[in-house]
């Protein structure tokens, strides 16, 4: 009868082998979560899913990169004299065309909205600072619809109004 011997490391290395591994994992892990971004979360009102957010370099990304998988895009920023800065904290009411509110004065996380809205036409209405800015978006099947809001430069409660973006 012939034994089979196995031969196993000895329990020093295979506790170095063991530490080594466990190290290897906490420094990917610490690499991993410092480049992690977390998704902005997704809220429901009125039955019309939405997300916002674009704060920071690395969530605006994330929102430009979630943007073509939604029917509908808001962005919103103020212009300054070189260009525009992103704005947030606008509060945005959506309405169907027959006038049904499916989006009800609710705030922007960050300079991007994102809202699952059904093939149509909608007023969209964005308010920042007491300033209220319409437009009407077209949301065709199977194509993201984008849109923009710009308030002038300066904007601030003595200069609010309602205006229609052209």
């Amino acid at each position: 009868m012939t034994t089979l011997r196995i031969s196993s490391p000895s329990r020093p290395a295979a506790a170095a082998a063991t530490m080594l591994c466990g190290a290897a994992l906490l420094f990917l892990a610490a690499l991993t979560s410092a480049h992690a971004t977390v998704n902005p979360p997704i809220r429901m009102t009125h039955g019309i899913e939405y997300m916002s957010g674009g704060i920071g370099s690395d969530e605006a990304q994330l929102m430009e990169t979630v943007a073509p998988r939604w029917p509908a895009t808001l962005e919103f920023a103020i212009k300054d004299h070189k260009g525009a800065d992103f704005a947030s904290d606008v509060r945005v009411t959506v309405r169907d065309s027959r006038g049904t509110v499916l989006l009800d004065n609710v705030a922007s996380e960050g300079p991007f909205m994102v809202a699952r809205l059904d093939p149509g036409t909608y007023e969209v209405e964005a308010r920042l600072r007491g300033n209220t800015l319409k437009q009407t978006l077209q949301v065709a099947p199977g194509t993201p619809a984008r849109m923009a809001f710009l308030w002038p430069a300066g904007t601030d409660m003595a200069s609010a109004g309602t205006r229609t973006v052209q």
